[in-house]
């Protein structure tokens, strides 16, 4: 009972914590689009979102997580959906129809998505580490791609699935800032199948 208890209340901190994150970070998306991300404070945000400096920090470490912090959960998501495609799919079909964790919310509701990506694009320190957290989704992906190709994937002599996640995620860099600066104009999706079809996987 007592343990019960204790599961409930942490789960409700937990509920707490999400949304309070998530109030946050739709202050700051609105202060971003209005100013800027460089002319944004910390201060600023945390007034909008009627708390003190000292209490953003509990919930967000530095004001560039507010923006990686969307990002980093895309990661756990495509390898999701990766790991849900038939046994018998191409590897390299599986992983574009991975992507579709990110095309179709671009579809549903574009302008989040692209104002997500003028951010980075806009901040070269933010650009930093989204490559550092899309070189995150690489190690998340590999697994599943050497299980489909029956490989190690610690093996320094069969680099085939780190060779086609890398080439995928690349794709997806590339179709994503194609979309941003064409302003959404062409649906993602057509891009992605663009710059992915370009490449073809072995069929050994």
């Amino acid at each position: 009972m007592a343990e019960a208890s204790r599961t409930e209340r942490s789960t409700l901190r937990e509920r707490t914590r999400a949304a309070m994150r998530d109030e946050v970070s739709e202050v700051a998306f609105r202060l971003f689009a209005e100013q800027g991300f460089d002319k944004t404070t910390v201060e600023q945000i945390a007034a909008e979102a009627g708390l003190s400096r000292t209490t953003f920090f509990r919930y967000f470490g530095t004001k560039e997580e507010l923006v990686l912090g969307k990002m980093s959960e895309f990661g756990p998501r495509i390898a999701a959906a990766l790991a849900d495609r038939p046994a018998d799919e191409r590897s390299w079909e599986a992983l574009r129809r991975s992507f579709d964790v990110i095309t179709e919310p671009a579809v549903a509701e574009p302008q989040p998505f692209l104002n997500l990506m003028r951010l980075l694009d806009d901040a070269c320190a933010l650009m930093t580490r989204q490559w550092e957290k899309t070189q995150g989704w690489h190690s998340l992906l590999v697994p599943e791609i050497s299980h489909r190709l029956g490989c190690d994937p610690q093996s320094t002599g069969d680099l085939r699935a780190h060779a086609l996640v890398g080439s995928a995620i690349s794709c997806l860099d590339a179709a994503t800032d194609a979309w941003t600066a064409a302003g959404g104009a062409a649906p993602l999706s057509e891009l992605l199948d663009q710059a992915m079809g370009v490449l073809v996987e072995p069929t050994a």
